[in-house]
């Protein structure tokens, strides 16, 4: 495995889990979204992630998303006769976001964020110190 290859897999990760953020941060801002129907209904969204081989050193070559799934969990109903989206029947419908497993999935993803980024910096000084051997 050679030095750019480590910086091929990290920025891989990197952008996979930049992704996984843009996610997370558009479930929680839709988490209170309500909606006249159950169809149009906000559902979560999450990315499928999958790793890269390189076919030639059939090894790991990083990670890419493959798309992203929507959440077929039920949305809530919610009675409210008041509000100007109810139904016919004086129902409102909320999004299926889970706040709670929303912002552990945001804080994972910042840490595996994190720590991609680490592996880049150390990359780069263990690089650094040995173009400095030569000195």
């Amino acid at each position: 495995m050679s030095l750019f290859t480590i910086f091929d897999i990290s920025g891989s990760a990197m952008s996979a889990q930049n992704i996984r953020l843009n996610t997370t941060a558009s479930n929680l801002a839709n988490s209170e979204a309500v909606s006249s129907s159950e169809a149009g209904a906000y559902r979560s969204r999450q990315p499928v992630f999958a790793t890269v081989f390189d076919r030639f050193n059939k090894s790991v070559a990083g990670v890419r998303v493959e798309g992203v799934v929507v959440n077929d969990a039920p949305v809530y109903r919610e009675y409210d006769p008041e509000n100007s989206l109810a139904d016919e029947d004086g129902y409102i419908y909320k999004s299926n976001v889970n706040t709670v497993e929303e912002m552990a999935n945001m804080i994972s993803a910042s840490r595996a964020y994190q720590n991609s980024v680490e592996v880049i910096m150390t990359s780069k000084e263990l690089a650094l110190n040995t173009l400095r051997l030569g000195q």
